[in-house]
């Protein structure tokens, strides 16, 4: 699966990979937290991760396990399933925390969607990530991607051809860049729903660090605009150093 995700990137868009996961960190459980920007996200992370050699467990969306195909080759590989919006959506945790006890490397998207934020940054992220990083030791390394949105947009399958057909004639730039120092929650205190809050921000910001490394010139709006995106403000997070500008339509 990760040599085939590079074929299948190779004609819709350049991939580009930066960063790596130190050496100390591979051969044992890491927490891999990443932005996410567009359905086509699992299948450039996991091209990336080929490229720089490392096989995580990635946590994705159920509606991909159920796919004839892509389904049975995502259980074979031993990844994780995440149905969201039903009462089978904490089952993810639990698998997950047997992944990262025998010492697997396991992908997860902390914001539990793809990000509504309305320039593209990282939105609040969920406290999953945090709890799965206490109750396991394991170290998060923060992981950002970036141009994805311009090979498929939002709300794909709608108008699927028609992308594709898009995304392999312009061949956008994808990046994805791995942190290369694990966020640091040694000063994370509290009772424990306090301490997942804390570490839930000190991680999504360690992602919007890593992410600005691939966003020069586009720090407030992207240079690719995703037409079919909604926003919601309701998980929108300033970032440090930046006020919040007006949304269009938004009187002074």
């Amino acid at each position: 699966m990760l040599a085939l995700s590079r074929i299948v990137v190779w004609p819709l868009c350049r991939l580009r990979v930066s960063g790596d996961v130190p050496a100390q960190l591979r051969g044992r459980a890491v927490i891999l937290a990443a932005n996410h920007v567009s359905p086509f996200d699992p299948i450039v992370m996991t091209a990336a991760c080929h490229k720089i050699g490392i096989a995580p467990r990635i946590l994705a969306t159920g509606g991909i396990f159920d796919a004839p195909i892509a389904g049975a080759a995502m259980t074979a590989a031993g990844h994780i399933r995440v149905d969201r919006g039903t009462s089978r959506v904490a089952d993810a945790l639990p698998s997950a925390a047997d992944a990262l006890a025998g010492g697997a490397m396991v992908l997860v998207y902390p914001e539990g969607r793809i990000g509504l934020d309305p320039w593209m940054w990282p939105e609040r992220g969920k406290t999953g990530v945090a709890r799965m990083a206490a109750a396991s030791g394991a170290p998060v390394l923060p992981v950002a991607q970036w141009g994805a949105h311009a090979v498929l947009p939002y709300d794909t399958p709608k108008d699927l051809v028609r992308s594709i057909l898009r995304a392999v004639r312009r061949r956008p730039v994808v990046h994805v860049r791995f942190g290369t120092v694990p966020v640091d929650l040694s000063s994370v205190t509290g009772t424990p729903g306090a301490r997942a809050m804390k570490a839930t921000r000190l991680i999504m910001e360690g992602i919007d660090d890593t992410l600005a490394e691939l966003r020069t010139g586009e720090m407030e709006m992207p240079h690719f605009v995703d037409e079919t995106r909604a926003t919601d403000l309701t998980r929108t997070r300033p970032r440090p150093g930046r006020a919040l500008p007006a949304l269009p339509g938004d009187s002074a």
